[in-house]
């Protein structure tokens, strides 16, 4: 091999090997530094590519869980208003058991009128002051959808209905009760109860308006034997007040009769506008009736809210073990292996000391040129 000073190969080699090794040397301390195998996509390509799709399912989960800690206490907040509601409920009916004793004189029966009336405000009170961040939740019957996943897809959400507590609060304290003046003709009596947009008919067995000695029923006895009737009795209750049959719709409403021939007689005038009426002791009883029902529709509401609560603290339990098991799968994709690193690390350390001595060597080797030009 003859002897070059222009070009000197074997320090090109050394220095080409060097400069590998002090490439792979910085990438050992930038994936040591940062924790990281994959700080960009020269990286690992396709390992970049699934990493992204993971923490994009790892923060959605995220918000996901906080979704459903929120909806939770959404759903608490309107249980804990029906709760009271209940209370309250529960209270005006102990009312209507102790107005339906005939016991109690006029005086009693004011006393007794004048808290169920401000009972029934507090109900309304309820209804439309019940709000989680500004949203009423009381007021109407609202689906609220809640999302508690990562996807758009419906899946990824749950629906929870709410009580309409403003509805009942306002069956309770205007609804009517339409009065009748009797001496109609005895069968079927048909009834229509219209309440806003809906519509109910319903058919009695036939009433007998006479007595086995001919003697005309009293209103009492009429209101009696309507609500034997097991159809009327499923949707409305028949009562006396003032002397007159009264007949009102548990769920709120207007009542009409409408048989082509009327069994109750004709509708007398202006309707109650209390529909808790405690004046007498079948008015109270009928007003129990209502309370029931009202008791009924708001238990039901706690018992769906209940049962939605549920439902979302299983959701956040399975969001947790989804983003757990997502995150340690991107782990394993992304994440440095520092053991295995650091090993690497250190072999190319020594390389490039190893490196830097030979290429210094490698400079040297060409001297002995210089003694063939003395």
């Amino acid at each position: 091999m003859g002897m070059q000073i222009n070009t000197n190969l074997a320090a090109n080699n050394a220095y080409r090997s060097l400069s590998n090794t002090q490439n792979d040397l910085s990438k050992s301390l930038e994936k040591l530094s940062s924790g990281l195998r994959i700080n960009r996509a020269g990286d690992d390509a396709a390992g970049l590519a699934l990493s992204e799709g993971l923490k994009s399912q790892i923060g959605g989960l995220t918000v996901a869980s906080r979704n459903a800690q929120d909806a939770i206490g959404m759903v608490q907040t309107a249980e804990g208003g029906l709760s009271q509601a209940q209370s309250i409920l529960q209270r005006l009916r102990d009312l209507g058991v102790q107005a339906a004793n005939d016991t109690n004189n006029e005086k009693s029966r004011e006393a007794i009128a004048t808290e169920a009336t401000s009972l029934v405000g507090e109900l309304g009170r309820i209804a439309s002051s019940t709000n989680f961040n500004g949203t009423n939740l009381l007021d109407s019957a609202k689906t609220l959808n809640f999302q508690v996943g990562a996807n758009a897809d419906s899946s990824s959400q749950i629906a929870v209905t709410t009580t309409d507590l403003s509805e009942i609060a306002s069956d309770l304290g205007t609804g009517k009760a339409t009065q009748f003046t009797g001496g109609g003709t005895a069968g079927a009596a048909t009834f229509q109860i219209v309440k806003g947009s809906a519509t109910t008919t319903l058919t009695t067995d036939a009433i007998s308006l006479t007595n086995a000695d001919s003697s005309a029923k009293s209103p009492a006895q009429i209101a009696q034997a309507l609500n034997d009737d097991a159809k009327f009795a499923a949707e409305m209750v028949a009562y006396v007040s003032d002397d007159k049959l009264q007949v009102r719709a548990l769920s709120g409403g207007t009542v009409t009769e409408t048989s082509t021939t009327k069994v109750l007689g004709t509708d007398a005038g202006t309707p109650s506008t209390v529909a808790l009426d405690f004046s007498t002791a079948s008015a109270s009883q009928a007003a129990v009736k209502t309370l029931d029902e009202a008791i009924t529709a708001v238990s039901t509401g706690r018992a769906s809210l209940g049962a939605s609560q549920n439902r979302l603290e299983s959701a956040v339990q399975t969001i947790n073990v989804a983003k757990e098991n997502l995150t340690a799968s991107n782990s394993r994709i992304r994440d440095t292996d520092m053991a295995e690193e650091m090993v690497k690390f250190t072999r190319n350390n020594i390389l490039s000391q190893a490196g830097t001595a030979m290429l210094a060597q490698a400079n040297q080797s060409n001297q002995g040129v210089l003694q063939l030009l003395r």
